[in-house]
């Protein structure tokens, strides 16, 4: 076993997350032993505990518990460099048909459904460990900016380089990048356009890890009486309706929490379609009755899409906006709706392209 160390965070390695920084520093650290340490409070940031998403700034000091001593024979090129990870043709062949955009800085992916940006409890293929098939010529691959539900698609932002990723996530941090979603709901909410602006409080689930863990809303007037909540605000627009059976939304997330706008629709009584943690018979607000599934004809799939981001852009210093097209069961419940894509901009909140 190796011994305790203490370790000043420069601002080289500033501004990531724990996990990804521990990964690089340690070659067989995985992503579980990370996970255990957190739990255990062992992984201390400034004397804190921390979680593995927890992300580290100039000057902090973390603490590294003992870390057992794993032998394996040489590699070929002495070890200076981290083997590539291997991957089946499918996978290589989905992850790549996702890039949707690709310059010397970033790349833009149109995440599939079903799989998870970042591994976790009994995770091992999702976007982060894929992405090693996203290299295209460059030493490392590139890093993860922001996250999506694993049942969400669309658009997703990586950074080529660690410079780039800072600058990125200085952007999401300070909301100077514009994300719209669109999603089918239960019922029509009304107004037809408003703003949602329940606090967040996350919830614990089943088990020792705490799988299941979930997020409660809190009235705005009692966020700050409520230990663990934090304010979170979601705009809204209806698109388009089928009678009052459903409803195609855009949404705006103006903060960024965990399952913000799932929790925040389930909230008013209108759950996105196909959405079991928040629609399901545990829904406070019932809304217009129908819950989050509609029948056999409608895929059980959680209907919510990244559909276009807009941010500045770190090296051109000019705003960019990239959108991607629907997921196959988004696309086949459209057409069963008879809701036209081509009818509606992608950003309906733009004031110049207002329906």
């Amino acid at each position: 076993m190796s011994g305790i160390e203490r370790i000043t965070i420069t601002a080289e390695d500033a501004e990531q997350r724990l996990d990804r920084f521990l990964k690089r520093r340690y070659d067989h650290l995985v992503q579980g032993q990370i996970e255990k340490w957190c739990r255990k409070g062992e992984l201390r940031l400034d004397g804190e505990r921390c979680k593995a998403s927890t992300r580290i700034f100039k000057g902090q000091e973390l603490r590294v518990p003992p870390r057992p001593v794993v032998t394996r024979p040489p590699r070929p090129d002495g070890g200076k460099k981290r083997a590539p990870a291997r991957f089946s043709h499918v996978d290589i062949r989905l992850i790549q048909d996702a890039v949707i955009y690709k310059d010397v800085d970033l790349l833009v992916l149109n995440k599939p459904a079903g799989i998870p940006t970042q591994g976790g409890s009994k995770q091992t293929r999702h976007i982060d460990g894929l992405s090693e098939a996203l290299r295209f010529g460059y030493e490392e691959k590139p890093r993860l900016v922001h996250r999506l539900d694993k049942d969400t698609s669309g658009v997703l932002l990586l950074a080529r380089s660690r410079r780039i990723a800072r600058d990125l996530t200085e952007a999401f941090r300070h909301r100077a990048t514009r994300k719209i979603y669109w999603a089918a709901v239960a019922g029509v909410p009304a107004p037809k356009l408003g703003s949602i602006k329940y606090g967040l409080l996350k919830v614990g689930g089943r088990g020792a890890r705490g799988e299941g863990e979930r997020m409660e809303t809190v009235h705005p007037r009692d966020v700050t009486s409520t230990e663990g909540a934090k304010r979170a605000q979601s705009d809204y627009l209806v698109v388009s309706a089928l009678a009052k059976r459903a409803a195609w939304v855009a949404l705006e997330p103006i903060t960024g929490r965990t399952h913000q706008l799932r929790a925040h629709m389930a909230a008013i009584g209108h759950p996105i379609i196909g959405d079991r943690k928040y629609g399901g018979s545990g829904q406070e607000n019932l809304g217009d009755g129908w819950g989050a599934q509609l029948g056999d004809m409608i895929s059980r799939k959680l209907h919510l899409h990244a559909r276009l981001i807009k941010f500045e852009h770190p090296t051109l210093k000019k705003t960019v906006s990239f959108s991607a097209d629907l997921p196959p069961h988004m696309i086949e419940s459209w057409k069963q709706f008879q809701w036209h894509l081509e009818d509606v901009p992608d950003d309906p909140f733009d004031p110049e392209d207002l329906i």
